[in-house]
């Protein structure tokens, strides 16, 4: 049997909790302090799928799956919150890798420091001549609200990639906001960040 994906396993289990339990769940979720933080107007109303496709989206699947056991332990969901994390526990590429792979948003926060600067900060100069496709970048950080609107419009409008680079260092005023980045990063400029972590 194919295994599931780990949103399917966090929509699944959603499903499985009662109206009133998923109505604490979305209340929790929308109450978390840490960024990146989740709109109210993407979750209120919306259905299981749906709550777990702003999770992933907001959070990175590995990510999703940390904050919702998180708060499926908050509300009382304690045997939910274990079925889940048993469930998507062992979907890393080596049958019984489990206890590595599940930690990984977590991990995210530790590896982005370098010789105690944020891992953005110390290649500054070589991810804005080299990071190729900005508009996505953008449109993450906008998403995650570290850009407003109009300056979001404000760098679009800059002629060059390196131009909308600089752009978007200078709005990166917090180590969440840096977090975001990196983690754009890791998942679409996955040869460029290797190769950048190798020479450290």
């Amino acid at each position: 049997m194919a295994a599931k994906t780990k949103k399917m396993a966090l929509a699944d289990k959603l499903e499985d909790l009662s109206e009133d339990n998923f109505k604490k769940f979305c209340h929790n979720l929308l109450d978390r302090r840490e960024e990146p933080r989740v709109r109210r107007k993407r979750v209120e109303g919306k259905s299981c799928l749906d709550v777990a496709d702003v999770l992933v989206s907001t959070f990175t699947e590995d990510g999703a799956v940390t904050v919702a056991v998180q708060i499926l332990r908050q509300i009382g969901c304690l045997a939910e919150a274990k079925e889940l994390e048993e469930e998507t526990g062992g979907q890393s590429s080596k049958p019984g890798a489990s206890d590595t792979a599940v930690p990984s948003a977590g991990a995210t926060a530790v590896n982005t420091m370098v010789d105690g600067k944020h891992f953005v900060d110390k290649h500054r100069v070589q991810l804005i001549e080299r990071v190729s496709s900005v508009s996505p970048i953008l449109d993450e950080l906008l998403e995650k609200d570290v850009l407003k609107q109009e300056k979001y419009d404000e760098i679009m409008g800059l002629s060059t990639t390196q131009d909308k680079m600089r752009g978007i260092y200078k709005c990166l005023s917090t180590e969440a906001s840096k977090d975001i980045l990196y983690r754009y990063l890791e998942k679409n400029e996955k040869y460029l960040m290797e190769e950048l972590k190798a020479q450290q």
